[in-house]
């Protein structure tokens, strides 16, 4: 990947290393055939893989998020960043540091920002893509929500990524793991193996899938 470390290594957030080379990897193979799409940038340290990836093949990846901060990044919440606070907006605004990430990345012709919600991005959406990395709320609605709008847009062989994965409680939230097991018995994917904690599930060649999947 031709992204320094340095570069990668200043950038906030939560995705392990060998997370984001898998991220790369399948945004290298798979974006010669259509682009790739990110839900929940954050300050970019996903996007500068996936970017790189889609780079490779001079493709482009849609980083979408609205860049007031998820849920359990609010003012007295766990992953709190004070650094990340407006305060002259009173609210969370993680943008700036976006921006300057693709700047240090040199991913400002790749990558193309949608500040925006995911439910509101996916209205009129019609472009067909090659990945869909899903990191955004991680509340159940949330999850749910990304995972019904946006799977289906992916083309076949396409990949559907998904982050934060716990199968014990204790280790973290449960709302990733559902829309993992819900693609995974949606019988319109191939499981692939795990990255510590990314899913990744490939779509299969045959059937049509519905704009809202059935529950597992």
């Amino acid at each position: 990947m031709d992204i320094d470390d340095a570069v990668i290594n200043s950038v906030k957030g939560f995705l392990d290393k060998e997370e984001g080379m898998r991220l790369y990897e399948l945004a290298a193979e798979v974006s010669a055939k259509a682009p790739c799409l990110e839900i929940g940038s954050y300050c970019g340290k996903s996007t500068l893989y996936l970017g790189a990836g889609c780079r490779v093949n001079n493709s482009v990846l849609f980083a979408v998020d609205h860049h007031r901060g998820s849920e359990e990044q609010q003012p007295g919440e766990e992953y709190f960043d004070p650094e990340t606070f407006d305060i002259s907006a009173g609210c969370m605004d993680t943008f700036p540091c976006f921006r300057r990430t693709l700047a240090m990345g040199g991913l400002e012709e790749t990558v193309v920002p949608v500040v925006s919600r995911s439910s509101v991005a996916a209205r009129m959406w019609a472009t067909p893509l090659g990945l869909v990395f899903i990191d955004g709320g991680h509340s159940l609605e949330a999850a749910f929500t990304d995972y019904c709008n946006w799977a289906g847009h992916l083309i076949p062989g396409g990949y559907l990524a998904v982050h934060d994965i716990f199968r014990n409680p204790e280790d973290g939230g449960q709302a990733p793991h559902y829309v993992y097991r819900l693609a995974s018995a949606s019988g319109f994917f191939d499981v692939l193996p795990m990255t510590r904690t990314l899913g990744v599930l490939k779509r299969r060649e045959c059937g049509v899938m519905p704009a809202v999947l059935p529950e597992a």
